[in-house]
């Protein structure tokens, strides 16, 4: 699914409901991040490119699945929302990214109010220096608040997965509402 078109969205979750009947879970996955600079050189388009994958797509997943979750029977389910670190310590030069997962955590708050009254738990996992090709790069230098660049440490993702394996597999009366999973040397707390 193309999560920057809203008609291919619409058919995921078309396709999903006319094959499974119901949708139990949605894990809000799809992030990418904007080259890191200045803020005031940051191209528009790279802003919008941002905010359409990381906020506007998790925005119209988190609406087809609740309308889903919402009617079905028996009705109810969980959303998870990927937010990020940087959400609570943002990275120099990184304004959209972090912009967008600020927002995240909005949408998690408020999904999470709203789907009370149809038994829909929504939370989200702030996931630091994974060793992906997103975030593998922290082992090879990344830039820090005072300036400098220096190497972090990364964590194998298969604890990420671990974790929102943990949160899916709770019933649907509990809910973790955030949840920080992070390798334990970097610099996060400290950081700034």
């Amino acid at each position: 699914t193309d999560v920057t078109d809203p008609a291919s969205i619409a058919n995921l979750f078309a396709q999903t409901k006319s094959r499974f009947g119901r949708l139990d879970l949605l894990f809000n996955n799809a992030g990418i991040g904007a080259p890191p600079v200045p803020l005031e050189d940051l191209p528009l388009e790279t802003w919008r490119q941002v905010v359409d994958t990381n906020l506007t797509a998790l925005f119209l997943c988190t609406q087809h699945a609740f309308r889903i979750m919402r009617d079905q029977d028996p009705r109810g389910g969980r959303i998870i929302n990927n937010g990020s670190i940087s959400a609570h310590a943002p990275r120099p030069n990184s304004i959209a990214y972090t912009a967008t997962k600020h927002a995240v955590t909005g949408i998690t708050k408020a999904t999470s109010l709203d789907g009370r009254a149809y038994d829909i738990a929504c939370g989200q996992i702030d996931i630091g220096n994974a060793d992906t090709p997103m975030g593998g790069k922290m082992k090879e230098g990344v830039a820090q608040a005072d300036g400098s660049t220096r190497a972090e440490a990364v964590m194998d993702p298969d604890h990420v997965g671990d974790a929102v394996l943990m949160m899916a597999n709770l019933p649907l009366e509990a809910n973790v509402q955030f949840m920080t999973v992070m390798a334990t040397k970097m610099p996060f707390v400290g950081r700034g």
